[in-house]
């Protein structure tokens, strides 16, 4: 039996902090992994959502432009318009008709992606409870949100965590100069017969001592491998420097972009609002003779495309809310929980 006990070995001591920095790099993969999953499932959930209310207004509109073409055909039946009033409005239900086939598919697309992602079908995403009030950012500042992202991004603790490795790689590229030191312990038995009187001799021999390793020469083979590791170590600060200037334009690209959806939001809700009063007006005057239903006919596209663009609007300030959060390293499931209390029950 052998055994040995390494007293003074600088190589294996940074093998062992390299191991535990492995573990802390893994442990950052795992939450990158766990955040992209949040925004995956999130993206598809409000891709559904968006897909649903599109194929709601067209339909709308294709009810709309339905009445319209109705309504030519009747008035060219009884004189008062022309045939091309009547071949305009059917063009424009054909090219509606259209439409409603591409957003029906788009919608069944959005859901298949939906449904693979979370292992369950026919997956149903609540709408957004009315009246919609999105949550404002929190902190305000840009600079703050880079701060954050600087300590808990998990690319940047994941690219310090890689520069930590490669300065453990020249420590123990450089140990290759330095002498070892191992307690030994040895025992041993052997057994043999006297052929003579037939008694058999046994012997136990046991041995403690220290073993002390000092290289003499490598013929260059531990300062090659020294320059080899500095140049790596190198390579990792400059990893490491390139995430963090990465990590905070993406912070920023975040901030602005939440900053400016929630801004296009307010102005699709004023304009959704302009819409509807321009609907009524138009339709007052198509009653009183001074408007024609085709004028009807565009006021009523332009509120439903205005509502179509505030829905989208707002799936993307909550989403752009996640993907803040992410790019600073705080997305966590709290973050869908709160997003969660913002859907019709």
């Amino acid at each position: 039996v052998n055994a040995r006990y390494p007293l003074f070995n600088k190589a294996n001591d940074a093998t062992r902090a390299q191991a535990q920095k492995s573990l802390q790099a893994a442990q950052a993969d795992l939450v990158t992994a766990e955040q992209d999953l949040i925004l995956r499932v999130s993206q598809a959930y409000f891709d559904v959502l968006a897909a649903q209310d599109t194929l709601t207004f067209v339909r709308a509109q294709k009810t709309a432009v339905a009445e319209q073409l109705a309504s030519a055909k009747r008035n060219f039946e009884v004189g008062t318009s022309t045939i091309t009033d009547s071949r305009e409005a059917q063009a424009r239900f054909d090219l509606v008709v259209a439409q409603e086939i591409a957003a029906d598919n788009d919608l069944r697309v959005k859901k298949l992606a939906l449904d693979n992602l979370v292992g369950k079908a026919n997956a149903a995403p609540k709408p957004l409870a009315t009246p919609v009030v999105l949550p404002a950012i929190s902190p305000d500042s840009v600079e703050q949100w880079v701060q954050q992202a600087e300590e808990a991004s998990p690319a940047i603790l994941q690219s310090r965590t890689n520069l930590d490795v490669a300065r453990l790689e020249t420590e123990k590229a450089k140990a290759g100069h330095l002498p070892t030191l191992d307690l030994t312990a040895s025992y041993s038995q052997s057994r043999s017969p006297n052929n003579l009187t037939g008694v058999q001799t046994r012997s136990n021999n046991s041995t403690v001592g220290l073993q002390f390793n000092l290289p003499l020469y490598t013929g260059g083979q531990t300062q090659n491998r020294i320059s080899e590791t500095l140049l790596l170590e190198e390579k990792a600060r400059q990893d490491l420097e390139s995430a963090r200037r990465g990590i905070a334009q993406g912070t920023r690209v975040a901030y602005f972009g939440v900053v400016s959806g929630q801004a296009q939001v307010h102005a699709l809700e004023a304009a959704e609002a302009s819409s509807k009063l321009a609907l009524e007006a138009t339709q007052l005057g198509y009653r009183v003779g001074v408007r024609v239903n085709l004028d009807v006919l565009n006021a009523q596209t332009q509120l439903f495309q205005t509502q179509r663009d505030l829905s989208k609007a707002r799936y993307d300030v909550l989403m752009g809310g996640l993907k803040l959060r992410q790019a600073s390293g705080q997305l966590a499931s709290s973050d869908v929980a709160a997003v969660n209390t913002l859907l019709a029950r």
